[in-house]
């Protein structure tokens, strides 16, 4: 049976048909109905089908001449990054799909070095051969290039049409190797995924490395040390279904009926309660399998590096009551995108929330747009920062993560900031453009920016390299002379100016009036460097007046000034939600 199975993922950039190839093996093995296909079966979220990309892994098991193919298809997207290195670990090849029309980019070798590193077994694809701008040869030479392949091990596809399917699915049976046959071990299986029910508690997604597990074992959790009693087990069709167990070299799923959401870790090792299989030997009268069982030490699995988020935001409530709500649906994000990061955080001026950590302004975007969907939730989100490490004169060095954490220019020794190994892909024309742009050292938006420096067509791949000392400043925002912290950044001392001058301006624009005069300010430190101002709102008090002397009227006139002076003094501006995504997107 083992030596059927097959473990594999699809990797590729975004938007070279990643799940649209998923579609057409869903479709061809018969795994899914005709009449339940639709595009992009595999990407369940709403977000994923509006804008078009793969945001979650999704598993799912076919069944082909007898041969079971485990899939498992990944985001392309660099903020989804963490995502693809998970899958790679459950599987035992790649298929490593590239669009004819755009060729390599960036996404495209840094998935592959990632597959390189599990030491998987690569099968290059190139997809859309069926478009009139397709390059078909030259993206062969590229991935010649790339894999030192030969121009027979490629395989051509259109995804759309389904031409080439036939092939890559015999060629998956014929090059990927089965799983290592470990039954008689004890059970060991990796947590590469998992999601939270209300009903059934935590639902584990695993890769079963040794043994087999069933519904009612008692399972153990190495890392957290938790032990349940496991309720169901199964596969995905893609949709959940139940079998009696899943043996070694298997992918699927498992209920354990875990309410502690923090309990059960992606990365962790589910191996079977010690106690558990005292009681199974104790029936079979195996006293020499006990002794052997105890003296047998269970390593756990390697599980996951660590992930260095890249961007750090505030999220807080805008009503202090739905903290706990808040910190809920974090915590139930967390179990399907473990790559977020998050830690407790309390504002003089908004209150308790969270610092969350990014892989990037995608990543960002997705959250907040999950948890206001997902929890209906209304949040803040404060200006987006990269984490900063600064040196105080107390020799403490401290890294810095949010504005509202930065020391006293007084205290500070100096400031470094994170600094990337980057690889761009881009055509040859736009290399002038990239290249001033990487002079200006941005991290935050730097993925938005390129796209727009190069139509669309540079590709982008990083990692985290070194910290090297910056000018950095604090920039506050203040609002009708209130100081407005989810807008204050960290940022560049000589860009300074033009930040303050654009936000300001960005405010004025998208603030609604009111019935005082509002003030804008940005300022460094008590200094002020930039201003706005939004008129008040005029309330025609004489429009009710048919008649009257001069004197009547400006009775009028100076105790509606009075009123908007006092109103000015007193006034509170809420900063509307649309507001701070305008000053995110800058």
């Amino acid at each position: 049976m083992i030596n059927n199975i097959r473990n594999f993922c699809i990797i590729a950039h975004i938007d070279h048909g990643k799940s649209t190839l998923a579609d057409r093996l869903l479709e061809f093995t018969g795994t899914v109905a005709k009449r339940e296909m639709k595009a992009q079966l595999l990407d369940s979220m709403d977000l994923e089908r509006e804008r078009g990309i793969t945001i979650k892994l999704t598993p799912v098991r076919m069944e082909y001449n007898e041969h079971i193919l485990n899939l498992i298809d990944t985001p392309g997207h660099v903020d989804f990054n963490y995502e693809v290195s998970r899958s790679l670990a459950a599987v035992e090849g790649a298929i490593l799909l590239v669009d004819a029309s755009q060729g390599v980019q960036a996404q495209t070798i840094g998935n592959l070095y990632l597959a390189l590193e599990q030491n998987l077994k690569i099968i290059p694809v190139i997809n859309k051969i069926d478009l009139q701008n397709a390059r078909v040869e030259q993206t062969e030479n590229e991935i010649i290039n790339l894999l030192g392949c030969e121009k027979k091990d490629i395989l051509r596809v259109s995804a759309k049409t389904g031409e080439g399917v036939k092939e890559i699915i015999a060629t998956v049976i014929d090059m990927v190797p089965p799983p290592k046959n470990d039954a008689e071990k004890p059970l060991r299986a990796l947590i590469f995924d998992s999601v939270y029910d209300d009903y059934r508690g935590v639902v584990a997604y695993c890769r079963v490395v040794d043994g087999e597990i069933k519904a009612g074992d008692k399972m153990f959790l190495m890392a957290t040390g938790l032990t349940s009693e496991v309720l169901e087990v199964g596969y995905f069709k893609p949709k959940y279904n139940i079998s009696k167990k899943i043996a070694t070299g298997e992918i699927g799923y498992i209920v354990t009926g875990l309410k502690n959401i923090e309990g059960c870790r992606v990365g962790d090792t589910i191996t079977l309660s010690l106690r558990a299989e005292r009681s199974n030997l104790d029936q079979r009268q195996d006293r020499h399998a006990i002794r052997a069982r105890d003296d047998q030490k269970i390593t756990p699995l390697a599980g996951y590096k660590k992930v260095n988020p890249m961007v750090f935001a505030g999220i807080f409530c805008q009503s202090g009551a739905d903290y706990e709500h808040l910190r809920q649906g974090i915590l139930k994000l967390k179990l399907s995108d473990s790559s977020l990061i998050f830690e407790p955080e309390q504002s003089s001026v908004l209150g308790f929330g969270f610092r969350c950590g990014f892989l990037g302004l995608l990543h960002l975007d997705i959250f907040q747009e999950r948890i206001k969907r997902e929890y209906k939730l209304p949040i803040i989100v404060t200006v987006p920062s990269v984490a900063y490490q600064v040196t105080k004169t107390s020799g403490e060095t401290k890294i810095i993560k949010s504005p509202a954490e930065w020391p006293d220019p007084s205290q500070i020794i100096k400031a470094e900031e994170p600094w990337v190994k980057a690889d761009i892909v881009a055509p040859k024309e736009f290399i002038g453009q990239i290249m001033a742009l990487a002079e200006e050292k941005i991290l935050v938006d730097f993925y938005d920016r390129l796209k727009s420096a190069s139509s669309g067509y540079a590709s982008l791949n990083y990692e985290l390299s070194d910290y090297k000392e910056a000018d950095i400043v604090k920039l506050n925002v203040l609002v009708a002379e209130e100081d407005q912290e989810a807008l204050a950044s960290l940022v560049y001392r000589q860009e300074a100016y033009n930040m303050a001058r654009r936000i300001t301006e960005k405010l004025k624009e998208s603030l609604p009036r009111q019935m005082f005069e509002i003030k804008i300010q940005a300022a460094i430190g008590g200094k002020i460097i930039a201003s706005e101002r939004i008129p008040a709102m005029r309330k025609d008090v004489l429009a009710k007046m048919s008649g009257g002397d001069w004197t009547r009227k400006s009775k009028l006139l100076q105790k509606q000034k009075k009123g908007k002076t006092r109103m000015k003094a007193a006034g509170h501006v809420q900063i509307p939600t649309e507001t701070y995504l305008a000053i995110l997107k800058k």
